[in-house]
Parts: C-alpha cells; sequence; structure tokens
C-alpha cells in the first residue's frame, strides 16, 4: 500500500493488475475524497458518495471539447466512516503516483485518471506545437500539493533529466513532463521530411533539462493503424476475409 501525506492527510492507494491492465485502489479515510475522470469507477464502497460535475465553467467545458476530455469530473467522498474505490482507466496499460510538493506537471489530456482535491487543475494551451503533434491543443496542468495518479497505454517509464540534458520523444509516447521544462516539437530527422517520414517517425518532441518526463511504451494511433488493414470495409471481404480469400 502507497501513502502520500499532503497537508496533514494521507492518501493510500494501492496500484494493482501489473503494468498491462492497471487500476488504483484507492482507501479513503472517513470524509476523505479523490477526484477522476468520469467513468474511471470500476468498484467503491457502499458508503462511498459520487458526484459529478461540470470542470472549470463554461471556458474550462470548451477547453475540455477541444482537449478531447471529458466535461464532467467525478469527485468519491467516504461518508460515516472508511471507504475504498478503485478506478481505470479506459485502455490497458500503467499506472503511476507522482505526488506534486509544489510543482506542476503538464498532463496528456488522455493520461489524467484521478487526483486529490487540493490539486488544482486547468488547461494549458500546447500552441501550435500540440497542434502539429496532432495530440491536441491543451494540455492538463496539475499544479500544487497531492498526489497525481497517471495513465498509459503500455508501461510507464520515468526519465529524470539533468540540467541541460536534451531527450527526444515520439510525440505520441509523452504521458507528463514538469512544466517548468521548455520543449519543442520537431521532425525526427534533422535531415528533412522524407527522412523522418521513412523512418516512421514524423514529430518529436524535444525536452530540456533539468526535470522529468514521463513516457508510454505504446502508441494508440500505432495500434490503429496496425490494425486498419484487417477492418471491414464496402467492397465484399475485406481485412482477413481478404487474407484467406473469402
Amino acid at each position: 500500500m502507497l501513502t502520500t501525506t499532503t497537508a496533514g492527510s494521507a492518501l493510500r492507494y494501492q496500484l494493482v493488475g501489473g503494468s498491462a491492465f492497471a487500476a488504483a485502489r484507492v482507501e479513503l479515510a472517513p470524509d476523505q475524497a479523490i477526484r477522476a475522470e468520469a467513468g474511471a469507477m470500476v468498484s467503491m464502497s457502499g458508503n462511498v458518495d459520487l458526484q459529478s460535475q461540470l470542470q472549470g465553467g463554461l471556458l474550462g467545458a470548451l477547453k475540455r471539447v477541444v482537449s478531447r476530455e471529458s466535461l464532467f469530473v467525478s469527485t468519491f467522498t467516504a461518508q460515516g466512516g472508511a471507504g475504498e474505490v478503485i478506478l481505470a482507466p479506459p485502455v490497458p496499460g500503467d499506472l503511476v503516483g507522482v505526488e506534486l510538493a509544489g510543482r506542476a506537471l503538464l498532463v496528456q489530456s488522455s493520461s489524467w485518471l484521478a487526483s486529490e482535491p487540493e490539486v488544482q487543475l486547468d488547461t494549458e494551451f500546447a500552441g501550435f506545437r500540440g497542434l502539429f503533434a496532432g495530440e491536441g491543443l491543451f494540455f492538463i496542468r496539475a499544479s500544487g500539493q497531492g498526489t497525481v495518479l497517471l495513465s498509459s497505454f503500455g508501461a510507464i517509464v520515468r526519465r529524470p533529466l539533468p540540467a541541460g540534458a536534451r531527450y527526444v520523444v515520439d510525440t505520441g509516447h509523452v504521458v507528463a513532463f514538469d512544466a517548468r521544462m521548455p520543449f519543442q516539437v520537431r521532425k525526427a530527422s534533422r535531415r528533412g521530411w522524407m527522412r523522418s517520414l521513412l523512418s516512421g517517425e514524423a514529430l518529436v518532441a524535444e525536452f530540456t533539462g533539468p526535470g522529468e518526463v514521463y513516457l508510454q511504451t505504446r502508441n494508440l494511433r500505432s495500434l490503429a493503424g496496425a490494425l486498419f488493414p484487417f477492418f471491414p470495409t464496402q467492397q465484399k471481404g475485406g481485412g482477413l476475409g481478404q487474407l484467406f480469400g473469402e
């Protein structure tokens, strides 16, 4: 059981299911709460109260639509005693808990699973870097005190970078990174677009330390591309049917 202490209250949680099908079992003390992405609840104690609300008002709602997030955030509160809630992301993958301790993280919109109520959540414009990378115009900015639970497709890898160190990540594999870290989105090969496209790595994000980058070992877009030839088409057969001559 992992425990993080924030402002006198401790969040106790256990990561179960391994790095392929991870879920978070969160133990709530009486009147303790945790916020999570809508639809993340797997199960909960009978005395845990669930409330869903629009996050950030109308402006926040607009930004969440553009960033492909759910408009609603669920808050789970243990009432009349201790309780538990089990949370899981929509795709197979890993989970990691990050203690903010006063810093800020920029998180891909699909990678925020849950956080303590003390964590301040907002959306931050990624500019044309996000647009060109195909990962959305907004990041989730998590700041302040408390624990954030990050999810991924595949396993999560944490890469600490010393001051001045540069690190390059495929844009589809970025989960989160320190908000203080400068980064740029560029073509993978410095020798031109053709070499980047032929390498299969068209766009990458280059980070400069100090700070931490959290990566995912799989890319949902790549999986969709790998499965596309097997999808049914409007023509007779298609996919595996074409392979076996049906």
